[in-house]
């Protein structure tokens, strides 16, 4: 069982409450990590998350810090000893502590585990959904495995900044042949005129959210047809609706991408739903 301990006023989890100068997470980017949503006191798809962590430790060769069975028991008690009702937990997973080097480290070398949870407001969100954000774009210039959910962000941090300095809350990266892949901290969708809803696949190129997929169960409860395909950025600017999704948007309205207006500026009513709708349809784990 990893320590918890009390570190800058939050409780986080970790093998030594500390990050060690040589942990290859910290030199090498050698790690991958997790985010879940708590809302009203439960963890929010957690199998899920759960499950796509155990992907990405297994592409890159890096095994379990602890039992899987334990993890949810630390973080159920690292939200509790945060006192987080609504907020997320983030875990990270690195190769673990070695003498710097490219090549892997000796086979027992432990791999490190970093957890912490903090709180947000629930009424902060719906108001931000109540005007929707703004979008531009940036070519896409990342790694070909962006499926890894690898703490290997520089281009999703860059990428975020120029949406920041543009009055924009997310960049979506951009093929060369102008078809939209995804935000640098979120999936990107569209609804078409017939109200249709349009995500570009996740076998290859982006992330399988784990909100994304869950808004495709939602979606089938409120009766709402998904196509799995990819459009341009043209084809967004000229949709009905446009949102994007994560575990700490849920559903976004987009309310303008790269400074031009999406339909008429203002949320769309379908996205409005699906958002209303997640939670109820969410797996939800007691925290």
């Amino acid at each position: 069982m990893p320590r918890i301990a009390y570190v800058n006023g939050r409780y986080v989890a970790h093998a030594e409450a500390s990050v060690h100068i040589e942990d290859r997470g910290y030199q090498f980017a050698d790690g991958v990590y997790e985010v879940c949503e708590v809302a009203r006191g439960f963890i929010v798809d957690m199998p899920r998350h759960l499950a796509r962590l155990n992907r990405s430790l297994a592409e890159l060769s890096i095994d379990w810090p602890i039992t899987r069975g334990v993890l949810p028991l630390v973080m159920r008690e690292v939200v509790r000893r945060n006192h987080v009702v609504d907020g997320l937990v983030y875990v990270q997973v690195t190769r673990g502590v070695a003498s710097r080097e490219f090549f892997f480290p000796p086979a027992d070398t432990k791999p490190s585990l970093v957890m912490t949870a903090k709180k947000a407001d629930p009424a902060a969100a719906a108001k931000r959904a109540e005007s929707g954000i703004r979008v531009i774009t940036v070519p896409e210039n990342r790694w070909d495995r962006v499926d890894i959910k690898s703490v290997g962000l520089l281009p999703n941090v860059l990428a975020k900044q120029k949406a920041k300095e543009a009055g924009a809350q997310e960049a979506w990266f951009v093929d060369v042949d102008g078809t939209v892949k995804e935000g640098g901290s979120s999936n990107a969708w569209i609804i078409t005129g017939d109200g249709v809803l349009v995500t570009r696949p996740a076998e290859h190129g982006i992330l399988r959210g784990i909100t994304r997929t869950t808004l495709f169960d939602v979606a089938a409860k409120l009766g709402l047809k998904i196509e799995e395909r990819g459009f341009s950025v043209a084809e967004a600017k000229a949709a009905r609706e446009v949102f994007i999704s994560s575990a700490t948007t849920i559903a976004m309205p987009v309310v303008a991408i790269d400074g031009a207006p999406v339909a008429n500026g203002h949320p769309g009513s379908l996205t409005v739903s699906l958002r209303q709708a997640f939670f109820d349809v969410a797996e939800k784990s007691p925290a």
